[in-house]
């Protein structure tokens, strides 16, 4: 749900940029020292060239300007092997647009960052501004790319098993082994994939733009990021956004559960306070618990289609896996009471295509290398899988033990990382960024995967922060809620008075009545 002098080089590479891209007013401050390891790099340069060619087209690159970001995958080796990041400039729709241009950074880590901006132009991002993406170090469309298809593969085939069944954990771990040993055979340093390499990526970007100033926004793993950027890297930011917030210095394997816990939590209370809702789904919290506790002890299996149809797959669904689909909101808040009834009632359709929909993996879409080198640095370390188990007790006492001993949707994690075996680094990595830049930390009264009370630990220490928790929508805000688009909007306008208005009417909608 993230982490000076220009060379002759760097300046050569600006100056042929601003060819492309325009001039830029100024220059940025120069930078405060930096932690050993974590400076930009005197190499790094943008080379204008076509823009990603994605399996569906999107509209907003059809104006864009394109090219890639050229850096050393690992800055401790700056005459090593250098890997290039795809790059596109989209254009501001105002006639007259703010000279500061917004930065996105995408979740993840290892999401697809093209996939993610219709739904960013959508909000709105590149109204009065231009928007800049760039493809996080490793991502779909960077050379190298960290995808890993063994393990799309076998995610496709886990379905047909319990969440944390032992068939399960072995196909997980063969295709991990797999693409770690093909993806070092080929030269990648795993080691270098990680927040503050990728974090100083965008430093580099923003000076080899030529940009004096821009503002950044970023959501779940983004928000990570973003903050790592602005810790280390805190010249030429102007505001910085932070949607579904993953704080660094709590970000850890165990805290998933009390992600989990207040998301689900939030929607069964709005269902409670909805008399409608209430009604007809009495006591859900108690369905919950029991439904949790005999798909453990005798998980389902099914025939099940998924939601775009096809041919029906073997799926189980056992306590883990109905946890799960919750948190990755298989089944959509607005739906979940009624789901809840119905499988109470001995009908799991609901749950059932949404653990279908799982054997539908977009092969190669995300850099799971990416993944795992974060997660393995800087999520990992420092805790145990009985650290897991205690806070997932804290979380649902009485649930069993083979549920709570998982992370939430990162099943067999420290078994994947002693396979991945890359450095730790969560000692310089979790720490909280101190910062008197204009901040705004958005969250979602329904998100199960970074919850919202995560974003007083994110605003703590930003002295000029606004926090804004938006009722009834979960993961990602900012595309889901027209007020938070609003919200944003009058942010980036005036970063210290933005107006939060809209948000104070809120309320979630209606959940899902059916027929008695």
């Amino acid at each position: 749900m993230a982490r000076q002098t220009v060379s002759a080089a760097a300046a050569a590479a600006a100056a042929a940029c601003l060819a492309v891209f325009g001039p830029a007013p100024g220059s940025a401050a120069a930078a405060p020292a930096q932690p050993a390891g974590t400076g930009t790099a005197a190499g790094a340069r943008f080379v204008p060239g076509p823009c990603p060619k994605t399996p569906e087209p999107i509209a907003a690159l059809s104006k864009a300007r394109c090219g890639v970001l050229e850096v050393p995958e690992s800055r401790a080796r700056p005459g090593g092997r250098t890997i290039r990041l795809a790059v596109a400039v989209i254009p501001a729709v105002s006639a007259r647009p703010a000279a500061d241009p917004v930065v996105f950074m995408a979740g993840g880590p290892g999401g697809d960052t093209f996939d993610d901006l219709p739904f960013v132009v959508d909000s709105g991002l590149n109204k009065d501004r231009e928007l800049i993406v760039m493809a996080q170090r490793g991502n779909r469309y960077d050379q190298p790319n960290l995808a890993c298809p063994e393990l799309d593969r076998a995610n496709e085939k886990v379905i047909g098993f319990g969440w944390d069944a032992a068939q399960a954990k072995q196909l997980t771990l063969k295709a991990v082994k797999e693409c770690r040993d093909r993806l070092t055979a080929g030269g990648t340093d795993l080691s270098a994939y990680n927040s503050t390499e990728n974090a100083a990526d965008f430093a580099d970007l923003r000076t080899a733009l030529g940009i004096r100033q821009w503002n950044v926004y970023g959501y779940s793993y983004g928000t990570n990021l973003a903050l790592t950027l602005l810790r280390l890297h805190p010249q030429g930011i102007r505001a910085v956004a932070l949607d579904s917030p993953s704080p660094p210095q709590v970000t850890m394997l165990p805290w998933g559960w009390s992600s989990a816990r207040e998301g689900i939590g939030n929607v069964l209370d709005a269902c409670a306070a909805q008399p409608a809702c209430k009604s007809r789904y009495p006591d859900l919290r108690r369905t919950l618990n029991e439904q949790v506790r005999r798909l453990e002890a005798k998980p389902l299996t099914m025939a099940a289609t998924a939601p775009s149809g096809g041919n029906p797959v073997k799926a189980v669904l056992d306590g883990g896996a109905l946890l799960n689909l919750m948190v990755a909101f298989g089944v959509k808040p607005v739906d979940l009471p009624a789901a809840l009834q119905e499988l109470g009632q001995g009908n799991p359709q609901r749950f059932a295509q949404a653990r279908a929909k799982d054997s539908l993996q977009p092969i190669g879409q995300n850099a799971h290398g990416l993944t795992e080198s974060v997660a393995c640095a800087e999520w990992a370390p420092g805790t145990t899988e009985s650290d897991v188990l205690a806070a997932g007790r804290r979380a649902f006492p009485g649930w069993p033990q083979s549920v709570l001993a998982q992370v939430p949707q990162l099943p067999f994690q420290y078994d994947i990382c002693r396979i991945w075996n890359v450095k730790d680094r969560a000692a310089e990595h979790q720490v909280a960024t101190v910062s008197p830049v204009p901040a705004l930390v958005i969250s979602g009264s329904f998100d199960m995967k970074t919850g919202a009370s995560y974003a007083k630990d994110a605003s703590r220490t930003l002295s000029r922060s606004t926090s804004v928790l938006v009722p009834g929508i979960g993961h990602w805000v900012v595309p889901q809620s027209p007020c938070a688009q609003q919200v944003l909007a009058s942010f980036l306008a005036s970063p210290t008075a933005p107006d939060t208005g809209c948000v104070a009417g809120l309320r979630p909608q209606p959940f899902t009545i059916t027929p008695k």
